[in-house]
């Protein structure tokens, strides 16, 4: 995972080590309530793999919620899901979401704003994490009570 070194650069840093226990060719999407698409560099690589932009079609076909965060939206460009929807994401992908027909939502300067637009939710960076998370169980009808 990357992380920011000043205001001009970021660097590699390990991220978490954890057992995969499924992989693309074996998901049923419609045993699946909702998706998430973690941000962070491993969008722009797993965008091409063909299985999973189908899988993201057919949660978006479907209308289950989809919560997208930072550079995930690139998975969402190239599954052609963004057509008419409002988003947001990492400021470097305005393009992108612009040119797949999304609308581009500014995020300001703290990182920290949500988008929601029917089952999507977008946020731009981990600082959004918060507000991304809530707004995603609020789409999936959880409470979360102090």
């Amino acid at each position: 995972m990357h992380d920011f070194e000043g205001d001009q650069t970021y660097s590699e840093k390990p991220g978490h080590n954890f057992a995969v226990n499924a992989d693309f060719t074996t998901i049923d999407p419609a045993g699946y309530d909702a998706l998430v698409i973690p941000g962070g560099r491993a969008p722009e690589y797993l965008r091409l793999n063909e299985r999973l932009i189908e899988i993201v079609r057919q949660f978006a076909a479907a209308d289950k919620p989809i919560a997208s965060i930072c550079h995930g939206q690139q998975i969402l460009v190239a599954a052609g899901v963004l057509q008419g929807k409002h988003a947001t994401a990492y400021p470097a992908l305005k393009p992108d979401i612009e040119r797949a027909g999304g609308c581009w939502c500014e995020i300001g300067e703290t990182f920290s704003n949500v988008y929601v637009d029917g089952n999507l939710v977008t946020a731009p960076a981990w600082p959004a994490h918060p507000e991304w998370i809530r707004k995603f169980l609020e789409l999936l009808g959880t409470r979360i009570e102090p």
